[in-house]
């Protein structure tokens, strides 16, 4: 059995659970707490960092981007990165932009402080920090707004790595409740049509201990 070590709420374990279910491949979930640099996980990944997906060979693939990649050239069909070069570098484009513009910006102020610094012992949420998640969200929001008014899905016609690398990003913040969708009508329909995918459904069932998700986060017509 294929087996992906992941935390919950961290977007890129989000991002290759939802690229995963998107291929149709069959995969157990094991939580790693990272914090605690467990021998047999550091054995797996010496960076001591998930995700970490062990294939049904029993061959270690670490790191979202290489799992990504791996997935990809593994199991081609359905692909995610399109066909064309214009529309791979499109794609990839984009998957850049959220997983580390989006993650910088906002993701790491949000979730990392509120959830994250708890479990890893780091102190109180930095206040100012939050308050710069909450500014940039909307920066973001509105270009994803943006580029939803021009296409059917955010790099072009066909659903790609580039809506999964977002879903995933998104969905860690909303489930803190800090994302303003009622001000971003177009990305919200978006996200709308996300969460409805098969793939996105037990992202929004999962249930952090202490820390509820708001009433709308696992509503799939919000």
């Amino acid at each position: 059995m294929r087996v992906l070590f992941h935390l919950p709420l961290d977007a890129a374990c989000r991002e290759t659970r939802i690229h995963i279910a998107e291929k149709g491949l069959e995969c157990e979930l094991k939580a790693e707490k990272v914090w605690e640099r467990r021998e047999d996980f550091l054995q797996l990944n010496p960076a001591g960092e998930v995700p970490v997906l062990v294939d049904e060979d029993h061959a270690v693939i670490p790191g979202v981007r290489v799992i990504s990649e791996y997935l990809e050239e593994a199991y081609p069909e359905p692909s995610l990165l399109g066909r064309k070069a214009l529309d791979r570098a499109e794609v990839r484009r984009l998957v850049e932009w959220f997983a580390l513009k989006f993650q910088r910006e906002v993701t790491k102020n949000l979730v990392d402080e509120k959830i994250m610094k708890r479990f890893l012992g780091l102190g109180q949420p930095d206040t100012g920090a939050i308050r710069a998640g909450h500014h940039n969200v909307k920066y973001h929001l509105d270009y994803i707004a943006w580029l939803s008014e021009r296409r059917r899905w955010l790099a072009g016609d066909a659903f790609s790595l580039a809506d999964v690398a977002a879903a995933a990003q998104l969905s860690a913040v909303d489930y803190l409740g800090d994302v303003p969708w009622e001000d971003y009508p177009e990305a919200k329909d978006w996200y709308a049509r996300l969460k409805s995918r098969p793939s996105l459904r037990p992202l929004l069932a999962d249930l952090i201990p202490g820390a509820p998700p708001p009433k709308h986060y696992a509503d799939l017509d919000f």
